[in-house]
This record gives structure tokens, C-alpha cells and sequence, in this order.
């Protein structure tokens, strides 16, 4: 059930890991699309936008879970790469009790404070109510998101990319009929929208968990794998914690952004709202390349195989850059249909300003692949310190747009925010690369 990334033709391994983690990343979108969906389309624009308010509070907090979840899977890949199995068992026990008293913490904090994050946002009086609705929902279930994240993680550590897929499908046909049962059925609008994604994250956890109790000897832990080691805990907090910090970090800027946006009024946020569906689904190819990026290089460095990390990262890039033509005259020519499965065609407004939306951002693409490619694979290479000061690039780039640009040219200027982001963390993360891959040869040398 694993795959070893340490050898073959680079371009070919990555695709064999990019492909089917696109599919369970787009089946994993469609969390978020049904909810969006049936809710712009039964409950209204203005519940759409509700839940539209919560996105960049979502991503503070859950991204930073997410991110730690990434970073626990680090070492791991790492492990298996050099053939330590005994060690990646102690990270992989380890890292499950950390998982489990963070996300502890971490619930409690958010459920606690997140109508008063609505409030300081300034978010538009008529759909605060609806927001908090969805949003506490959402923060109550983050053990659900932390056991799917931590469990898939460290699947794919393993090179296994393929199975995570079919979990998020049954998941996601879960998910859409719980959506239309507690919207439709039991009438408890947005909150059954929150309800329905939790449930299904579960579920697909719960899979993951059977499967590698089933499936994975390598993995199958003795009980002195989970007492806690101070070596396994500190390189695990030192490669989560910067993880999650940068998703947070970034996550700053994007509230930052969200509330220059909600001055706006609900139109503008309901634009951005459903233009962003469409863009994390026409995302998930970048983050599928992140993901593998981050085994690639985890395997190869833990193997040795520092010739390889070059050639990885050119046929990489080679491979996105196709795709960011293709999905720049896709978006050119289909979005305008794909918004009407959010918003109602009497919203001519909406949709015309969610299109200028994604065509905008759609044309600068490349700077978000580059952002997944190479801070993903700084990441699995082990310098996860780097995520945090690329995560503080996205956060004055879009903080930059929040406080200067939207002010002064309203929705228009909205529209940059995140390629302005995308392109700061760049401007770090391409040296930070060279700087990294110079100090790993350097000790192996040594």
C-alpha cells in the first residue's frame, strides 16, 4: 500500500501522486460546494453570504490545525524514506497524543471566542446571527477535521494517495444528502449546512483509521509508541507548530481582507463568496502538487537522494504551468455558468462580480502554484521555520489590499488581494528554496 518517491522518473512519480490526490481534494471541495450551493439556492443570498463571512475565520483556526496535521506528517514520511520503521511508529504515536491535546485546546478557544471575531470584524448586521450559526458548528466538530487531516496524513506520508480518494467520495455523497435533510427536512438552515460537513469528516477519519488498523502493518503501534518522548515531541512541535502558525498567519491577512470586504455590503461579500468556491476547486490541482511536493521531498532527503530534489521541483513546475493555462480560458469561458450553481440568475450583479472575480485572479495562477510548490516542499525537505515568514509575506500583501486598495478602488481592488499575497510569498519563498537545498547538501557532506 505505500510508494516510494525515491525512485523513477520525478515527473512520473508526481503525477502518479498529484492525480488521485486531485480527485479526493475535489470530492473534498464539494463539502463546500453543496453547502454553498444548497445554501444560495434554497436559504438565499443572504445566508450565502453568512457563511461566505466565516471563510477567513474558518481558515484561521482550522488551518492552523490543518497545518499542524501536515507538519506531524513530515518526519514520518521521512522515516520510511530511510527505513526506520521503528521510528516512524514512535512519531506516528507520538504525534497522535499531541493531535489529541491540541485539538482540545483549540476547540474550546474557538468555540469560546468566535462571535466576538464576527463582531470585531464588522460583519454586516443582517447576517451576524446566520454566521455565528454556521461558525460554532464548524468549531465544535474540529476534532472530526483534526482526526481526517492527521489519519490521511499519514497515509500519504506513506505514498499512498489514492485511497484518502475513496473515503471523501462516500463521504461527500454523505454529505450532500445530510445537507438536503437538515435544510430541506428539519428546517434548521445554515446550522444543518455545518452539520452535514462535520458528520462527513467524520466519517471519512473513521475510514482512515480502519483502513490502517487494517491495511497497514507498518503501522500498527505497541502501546510504548504513544508514551510521549521529549526527542519525537520537540521535532514534531518544531515542524508542526511553524505549519500552522503560517496557515494563521496568512489566515490574518485574509480577515484583514474579509473585513474591508464586508464594508463593502452583502453583495460584495456574497461575489467573493461564490467566486472563491469555484476558485478552491480550480485550486485543487496546486494543492494536490504541494501535497506530493511535501512526500517528495521528505522521502528523498530521509533517503539521501539529494540529486533528485532538483529535477522534482523543474517537473513540477513544468506540470502546473500547463495546467494554469488551461484554467485560465476555462474560467474565461465557463464561470459565468458555474456561479449560477450558487447564486440565482436574478443576481445579475452578483454574478457579473464574482466573474471579474476569478478572471482576475485566474491570470495570476502561477504565483499561487509556485506558493504550494515550493513552500510544501521547504516543508517536507524539514524547514517548516520558512512557512511562517511566507505565511507573514501573505499576510502584508493582502493586509496591504485590505487597509490601502480596497478603500480606494472598493470591489475592483478586492479582487487582488490574494495574487498581491501569492506573489509577496514568493518573492521570499523561490530564494528560501535555494537556501534550504544548499544547507541540506551541505551537512550531508559533513
Amino acid at each position: 500500500m505505500t510508494k516510494n518517491m525515491t525512485e523513477g522518473k520525478p515527473y512520473k512519480v508526481l503525477l502518479g501522486f498529484i492525480l488521485p490526490t486531485i480527485f479526493g481534494l475535489l470530492f473534498q471541495q464539494m463539502y463546500n460546494i453543496v453547502d454553498s450551493a444548497i445554501v444560495g439556492k434554497l436559504l438565499g443570498l443572504d445566508s450565502l453570504a453568512a457563511v461566505g463571512a466565516t471563510g477567513s475565520i474558518i481558515f484561521l483556526i482550522i488551518g492552523f490545525t490543518n497545518g499542524i496535521c501536515s507538519g506531524f506528517s513530515i518526519p514520518i514520511a521521512q522515516r520510511f524514506g530511510a527505513k526506520d520503521e521503528e521510528g516512524l511508529r514512535k512519531f506516528v504515536g507520538n504525534s497522535a497524543v499531541l493531535a489529541i491535546g491540541i485539538g482540545a485546546i483549540v476547540t474550546l478557544l474557538a468555540c469560546i471566542f468566535c462571535k466576538g471575531i464576527l463582531i470585531a470584524m464588522g460583519t454586516p448586521s443582517d447576517i451576524i446571527d446566520l454566521s455565528y450559526s454556521y461558525l460554532i458548528v464548524i468549531f465544535a466538530g474540529i476534532p472530526a477535521t483534526i482526526l481526517y487531516n492527521l489519519l490521511s496524513g499519514y497515509i500519504k506520508a506513506l505514498g499512498d494517495a489514492k485511497t484518502p480518494v475513496y473515503f471523501l467520495i462516500f463521504a461527500s455523497v454523505l454529505n450532500i444528502g445530510l445537507d438536503l435533510l437538515f435544510i430541506t427536512v428539519f428546517k434548521v438552515g445554515v446550522r444543518g449546512a455545518a452539520l452535514a460537513t462535520i458528520i462527513s469528516q467524520f466519517v471519512s477519519g473513521i475510514s482512515c483509521l480502519f483502513f490502517i488498523m487494517k491495511k497497514f502493518e507498518i503501522l500498527r503501534l505497541a502501546k510504548s509508541d504513544f508514551n510521549l518522548n521529549k526527542g519525537f515531541v520537540n521535532k514534531l512541535l518544531i515542524l508542526g507548530v511553524p505549519m500552522g502558525l503560517q496557515y494563521s498567519i496568512t489566515a490574518i491577512g485574509s480577515v484583514m481582507l474579509q473585513t474591508s470586504v464586508n464594508t463593502l455590503g452583502s453583495a460584495s461579500v456574497g461575489a467573493i463568496t461564490a467566486g472563491s468556491k469555484i476558485q478552491m476547486l480550480m485550486a485543487t490541482p496546486f494543492d494536490a502538487s504541494g501535497m506530493a511536493m511535501a512526500t517528495y521531498g521528505g522521502q528523498n532527503v530521509g533517503a539521501g537522494k539529494l540529486d533528485r530534489l532538483g529535477k522534482g521541483l523543474r517537473d513540477c513546475v513544468i506540470i502546473n504551468v500547463i495546467y494554469c493555462v488551461f484554467a485560465f480560458f476555462f474560467i474565461l469561458f465557463f464561470a459565468k455558468g458555474l456561479l449560477l450553481v450558487f447564486v440565482n440568475k436574478e443576481e445579475a450583479e452578483v454574478i457579473d462580480m464574482a466573474y471579474r472575480f476569478l478572471r482576475i485572479n485566474s491570470a495570476l495562477y502561477i504565483f499561487l502554484a509556485l506558493v504550494n510548490i515550493v513552500r510544501f516542499y521547504i516543508q517536507g525537505m524539514g524547514h517548516s521555520a520558512f512557512a511562517i515568514l511566507a505565511g507573514v509575506m501573505e499576510m502584508i500583501g493582502r493586509t496591504f489590499v485590505g487597509l490601502v486598495i480596497v478603500p480606494a478602488f472598493g470591489f475592483v481592488g478586492a479582487c487582488f488581494g490574494n495574487p498581491l499575497a501569492w506573489f509577496a510569498a514568493d518573492v521570499f519563498l523561490i530564494p528560501a528554496y535555494f537556501i534550504v537545498v544548499n544547507k541540506i547538501k551541505r551537512l550531508h557532506r559533513t
